[in-house]
């Protein structure tokens, strides 16, 4: 169930739903998702469902990703990228496939040491991780070209827009349970634009660090 034909049976149902970015797919291709999850369900690693990777967290569904990654990558590759998030590291991955440099920030010191573990054997060398709070950013390697954010919150926290260099996008799902919406921002000189993408479910974005 991790074989290539599997893989390529969720290419073809993501191109179905309007995943077109031939770079992007070509990193979904080559990305073993089923390293990032538990080996108990390395072979649901290739539907297209979200699956949990312990702590209360998710492995979010592939559309999901390609989804968030499409909307980013849109209008130009970005450079610099921040993702709130880290998770088990699969967004993360595709993300150092497509842009020049990622700074993820993940709040559960546990999920990051894993993590960690996880990318330095695939040698994506443009990945930079952090224990903290995705409230805060990271201020210290700002303007960000993009923002993703993996989990939803009622808004987008100020300090990200802050993050945000003028022309930049960032991709998030904002709302409570049950009425989130996957949407993107551009900053612009006057302010910032607004698209509703699609509706979304996504476990919520806490504070603090754990």
């Amino acid at each position: 169930m991790t074989s290539q034909r599997t893989r390529e049976r969720l290419m073809k149902r993501l191109e179905e739903q309007g995943i077109s970015d031939v770079a992007l797919l070509h990193a979904m291709r080559s990305i073993p998702r089923h390293i990032f999850v538990d080996e108990a369900l390395a072979s649901r690693a290739y539907e297209d469902t979200a699956l949990p990777i312990g702590q209360g967290q998710t492995i979010s569904q592939p559309y999901i990703v390609a989804r968030m990654t499409q909307a980013l990558l849109e209008g130009g590759t970005p450079q610099r990228v921040l993702e709130i998030g880290t998770g088990c590291g699969y967004q993360t991955a595709i993300l150092a496939c497509l842009v020049g440099e990622v700074y993820s920030i993940e709040r559960i010191a546990s999920l990051l040491t894993e993590t960690r573990r996880r990318l330095g054997e695939l040698k994506l060398r443009n990945i930079h991780l952090k224990h903290g709070d995705g409230y805060l950013g990271w201020p210290q390697h700002a303007a960000y070209d993009g923002i993703l954010i993996t989990a939803a919150a009622a808004e987008i926290p100020p300090l990200l827009l802050e993050q945000l260099a003028e022309g930049g996008r960032l991709i998030a799902p904002v709302g409570p349970a049950g009425a989130q919406d996957l949407i993107r921002l551009t900053r612009t000189r006057e302010g910032y634009t607004r698209e509703v993408l699609e509706r979304a479910s996504f476990v919520p974005l806490l504070g603090g660090a754990a």
